[in-house]
Parts: structure tokens; C-alpha cells; sequence
């Protein structure tokens, strides 16, 4: 999704976002119908051709996006070492106790 909403900071064909988001027809069609009911997009007829461009919502989302990709980079190279609890030995079951039978 973050891809369709950088291809559409200019208005764009749908076509165009197939190729350069590298999507089938169907995988698009579902992402922009998607994008289109969360109103993170929108379309327009410009010279008798229907393009979509982001929304302030979208542009929005991508920012937040971005934000969170950056954030996890930055988490995954910190070298943090998260401290080992001390396991309980487990308890020994006596040799009288019979295994629970199939429910059926």
C-alpha cells in the first residue's frame, strides 16, 4: 500500500501503478478499491482518463508509515539483551497417574 501511495503523489493511471508497483490487475484492483474506501486515495477524469491521486488521509498514513519503518530500523540495530528468567524444573508426575483418555 505504501508503494501505490507514493506512485500517487502525482496524479497516475491505473496501469502505471500496475507496472510500477509491480501488481497483477486483480492485485491492484483490490488494493485500490481498499485504498478508495478508507479514503486514503482518490480519483479523478483528467483528460477524458481516470487517474488516482493520494489524499490528505493518505499522505497522512504514509508519513506514519514511514515514521514506523524508520523506528523499527533503529530498535533492530540497538543491541539489547533481554535478561533470561530462571526456569522451574518441572514437577515429576507420579507413575500412578493415568494419561487423559480420547474424548470422543
Amino acid at each position: 500500500m505504501s508503494q501505490i501511495l507514493e506512485i500517487t503523489k502525482e496524479a497516475t493511471l491505473k496501469t502505471q501503478i500496475m507496472y510500477k508497483a509491480n501488481l497483477s490487475f486483480t492485485q491492484l484492483n483490490y488494493y485500490l478499491q481498499f485504498m478508495l474506501n478508507n479514503n486514503l486515495i482518490t480519483h479523478k477524469t483528467r483528460e477524458d482518463r481516470e487517474v488516482y491521486i493520494i489524499t490528505l488521509k493518505g499522505s497522512s498514513f504514509l508519513q506514519m508509515h514511514s515514521e514506523l519503518i524508520q523506528l523499527l530500523k533503529t530498535s533492530s540495530s540497538m543491541k539489547v539483551k533481554i535478561p533470561s528468567k530462571t526456569r522451574a524444573k518441572p514437577k515429576s508426575y507420579s507413575k500412578n497417574v493415568q494419561a487423559p483418555s480420547a474424548v470422543h
